[in-house]
């Protein structure tokens, strides 16, 4: 989810000078059922199918709904399945389904759920999170074209029963159940809509707490509104969430001190002067910041001595520093804090030699850096970092650009900072070197960062390979035993982080200033913000 989710950057640093007011009571803008609410970039689609970061994720969350909602720490709740059975070998889930209605009044069914599976799966749509579905029966073979979407292991038993059949067991299906991507859609709305379902508000049928309105597919503002078809509307107090944009820190301070915002992220500047305001709150975001390489367009970064060199020259603390929040250095690529084994981090078991290129040290990234150099039988290379145009996107490209001409000799740091939504395009397109990505878990299970890197997963854009990390991936969904498994996901990132295939940068957490008037507002800790039992008093 996660959230794949792919995170957007923190909106910026903000003067002393505007800080200096950051002790003043003004009042909230929030009244008694509404509040105002900010995030880092603009919505790319509202098509579940399609959608693919964090902004789009938060939309989809608060607007639909399907089997499950992720509660706090990932904690599932109940939602349109009131009860569920399993078979004895872990194959057939049976989920039986409450009767709800979509925002125009008709009924949600099994039926919708089934459509929704088949739609994201069928390789005409084209969906980057298709893999996700791969263990439900057929549908590796039905995302590669190869058996029809029909085929697909899920099937309606009349209106309110949903069965699911798996190719084999999957240790966190149910959670996998509480991502919008497996929620329901309606097939006469897609049909009706064609080519512009999900790209505005007007186009598009909803069955969560709220609706969306007024976001035509490019503006910067819109609502959500209470929806008052959905199962659960009694336990649903705000009846209105006013949304916008916010990249410079500036304007968005200048909006929460002047009663227009009621919530905003803050950068480096902002969390040190304002950790101790009564509204500062630490979010962990359940996410990891990294380089991805792209190996298949340049033969410099396809050489591994080159990207443990560029590893080895990141000041991982001096980046978090800079940035702000609580961004801890990171040395893997699945988060700290995700799964816990048997009390201890699932990170803490990836072997220390495997990760000994992640951290800073100056005198190991030369001896890499020259060996690299003496490989492609070349002097110097030029690279470029591309990241979104958020002002913490362009704080660490900056920081990178000079961490390594500083520290690399022979190296040239171009930096590209470009709207989000252009980044996206750019990184499905193969056009970067590096580029400067976030990935926060859809759900709490190493498999949702590592499933990333697979040779044949439509999302590894810098595509990297190992054969052998492969096939521990694979292993890890066949094995029946819980040890084994995690001891092949264990190996399989070692491998990763051994050939610096990606470079982990930090694990992700936002500082955010969130009035404290509005409760029960929460994020499930894999980078999603939650609004149903929100309220203001």
């Amino acid at each position: 989810m996660r959230y794949s989710k792919l995170a957007v950057g923190a909106i910026g640093a903000l003067s002393a000078i505007l800080l200096g007011g950051c002790g003043s009571k003004s009042a909230s803008t929030a009244k008694k059922d509404s509040f105002s609410w900010s995030t880092g970039a603009e919505i790319s689609t509202i098509d579940m199918s399609k959608a693919s970061d964090t902004v789009s994720f938060d939309q989809l969350r608060n607007t639909m709904e399907g089997l499950y909602r992720t509660g706090k720490k990932g904690k599932l709740m109940p939602a349109l399945a009131t009860k569920s059975t399993v078979s004895k070998d872990g194959r057939t889930y049976t989920f039986y389904l409450r009767k709800s209605k979509w925002s125009d009044g008709s009924p949600v069914t099994a039926r919708d759920f089934v459509y929704s599976w088949r739609r994201t799966c069928d390789p005409k749509t084209a969906s980057e999170y298709a893999y996700l579905f791969e263990g439900i029966k057929n549908a590796a073979a039905v995302t590669a074209g190869k058996k029809p979407v029909s085929s697909l292991g899920v099937k309606a038993d009349g209106d309110y029963k949903l069965v699911v059949s798996l190719d084999r067991r999957i240790p966190y299906f149910k959670h996998l159940m509480s991502f919008a991507l497996f929620f329901p859609q309606s097939e006469k709305t897609v049909k009706k809509y064609g080519d512009k379902y999900g790209t505005a508000s007007k186009y598009m049928l909803y069955n969560g707490p709220f609706v969306q309105k007024g976001w035509t597919g490019s503006n910067l503002s819109w609502k959500m509104v209470k929806n008052k078809y959905y199962w659960d509307k009694k336990n649903v107090k705000v009846s209105k969430i006013s949304w916008s944009v916010q990249k410079t820190p500036s304007t968005a301070y200048n909006l929460y001190q002047s009663n227009r915002l009621d919530a905003l992220s803050l950068d480096s500047s902002q969390t040190k002067q304002l950790k101790n305001n009564a509204a500062f709150t630490l979010i962990n975001s359940g996410g990891t910041a990294y380089l991805q390489y792209n190996l298949q367009k340049d033969k410099n970064l396809a050489n591994a001595n080159i990207r443990k060199a560029i590893s080895l020259a990141v000041d991982r603390a001096g980046l978090c520093s800079t940035l702000g929040g609580n961004n801890q250095p990171a040395k893997t690529f699945t988060t700290a804090d995700l799964l816990y084994v048997n009390g201890k981090d699932y990170v803490s078991g990836v072997a220390k030699s495997s990760t000994v290129y992640n951290k800073y040290d100056k005198k190991l990234a030369k001896k890499y850096f020259k060996q690299g150099l003496a490989e492609l039988g070349t002097s110097k290379i030029s690279v470029s970092i591309l990241a979104d145009d958020t002002d913490s996107g362009k704080k660490t490209v900056e920081a990178l650009q000079s961490q390594l001409e500083q520290t690399l000799p022979g190296i040239h740091v171009d930096t590209v900072t470009v709207p989000f939504k252009t980044r996206m395009a750019r990184r499905e397109a193969g056009k970067f070197d590096i580029m400067v990505s976030t990935w926060i878990a859809d759900f709490t299970d190493p498999i949702s960062f590592l499933d990333l890197l697979t040779s044949g997963n439509t999302r590894n854009y810098g595509k990297w390979k190992s054969s052998q990390y492969d096939a521990l991936i694979a292993d890890s969904k066949t094995t029946a035993s819980s040890s084994q498994r995690i001891s092949d996901l264990q190996k399989a990132e070692g491998i990763l982080m051994k050939d610096e295939g990606i470079t982990p940068l930090y694990y992700m957490s936002t500082a955010w200033l969130i009035r404290k008037d509005i409760h029960a507002v929460y994020n499930d800790n894999l980078g999603g913000w939650q609004f149903k039992y929100a309220y203001v008093k």
